[in-house]
């Protein structure tokens, strides 16, 4: 689920917490950057879980309905009953393991239910809702979502587009899910990417097969860089200080802010220690993070120092890189 790029910026932001107390305690970072990440998890967890209170939602509506009439169903009935048979949202429904897991984490709506409300009259007024009720989102994706890249399974396709055009927008739910943790605020777009690559993949199960749910991290290397590049930041951070220094002459160290200070230490921390990892890569995501949560010229500054720092090392033979990584340097 997280990406690299993810955990360096919770390596960032553990790092950025750690500096402004200016107190180094590593184990207490090193927690937080786990917690962090299984947070991260956890979200994921609500959104699936939202989908399936949608479903239950619906499902009670829908009877509700036909109580009041007590005759044949009506339009709005059989509208509902196309959103409640909806075979995606009834494998979410169904899957032993989802229910475990959100029984494990405590994740609930039971309290929240003003939420799902909210969101389920949206979903009614939506086009995305009635095209698919009309049999007719196929044809609606052509026309204006040619961007949409198709599983040719409309009731995936219509859960997927769903989650993304009506319920992942929603200010309300982002205002949510903000006051329930507010590190949430940076993870939403990973986790909405997630929860959509999630549904889509759910094209490829087979009908025996279980409701697999994804892991924090990739694989156990993912798991260890983020820890690594902590340690190895903190526990150079003079070296890495002093190497700044040497290598920008015309600059104040107090005029660097923090954070870009920190994003240039790390990015030389991955030089050094990680041989594994291409130069560039390096450049390239920490000028991407700095762009996103520094000041607007600090991917300017961190570019034209990492460039020549980078080139420094190659010259001297200070980088160790596997695969010769850095011969992406220009």
């Amino acid at each position: 689920m997280l990406t690299r790029r993810h955990i360096r910026t919770k390596v960032m932001q553990s790092l950025y917490a750690l500096h402004c107390t200016d107190q180094i305690d590593l184990p207490t970072q090193e927690q937080f950057l786990q917690q962090s990440s299984n947070d991260t998890y956890l979200l994921f967890l609500w959104n699936l879980s939202l989908l399936r209170e949608l479903h239950e939602f619906a499902a009670i509506y829908l009877k509700q309905k036909q109580n009041q009439y007590h005759t044949e169903a009506s339009n709005t009935d059989q509208v509902s009953m196309k959103f409640v048979t909806n075979p995606i949202l009834r494998l979410l429904q169904d899957s032993e393991i989802l229910k475990a897991e959100l029984a494990d984490k405590e994740v609930s709506w039971e309290l929240d239910q003003e939420y799902v409300r909210i969101l389920w009259k949206e979903i009614q007024d939506s086009i995305v809702y009635k095209r698919y009720i009309e049999g007719s989102l196929s044809s609606y994706l052509e026309e204006h979502l040619q961007a949409f890249e198709s599983t040719d399974n409309p009731d995936i396709d219509f859960i997927s587009l769903l989650f993304k055009e009506v319920i992942a927008p929603n200010d309300k739910l982002y205002d949510f899910y903000e006051d329930k943790e507010i590190s949430w605020s940076d993870d939403i777009a990973l986790v909405n990417t997630s929860v959509l690559r999630f549904l889509r993949g759910l094209s490829k199960k087979s009908d025996e097969a279980p409701l697999l749910l994804p892991k924090v991290y990739k694989d156990s290397q993912d798991a260890l860089f983020g820890q690594e590049l902590l340690r190895k930041t903190l526990l150079n951070d003079k070296e890495l200080t002093d190497r700044i220094k040497d290598r920008t002459p015309n600059w104040d160290t107090e005029r660097i802010t923090r954070l870009d200070a920190l994003l240039i230490k790390m990015a030389l921390c991955e030089f050094l220690y990680f041989s594994d990892i291409p130069v560039r890569v390096t450049i390239n995501e920490y000028l991407e993070i700095a762009k996103e949560y520094s000041t607007p010229k600090s991917n300017i500054f961190i570019n034209g120092v990492l460039d020549k720092v980078s080139k420094e090392y190659i010259k001297d033979g200070v980088l160790n890189k596997i695969n010769r990584g850095f011969d992406l340097i220009d």
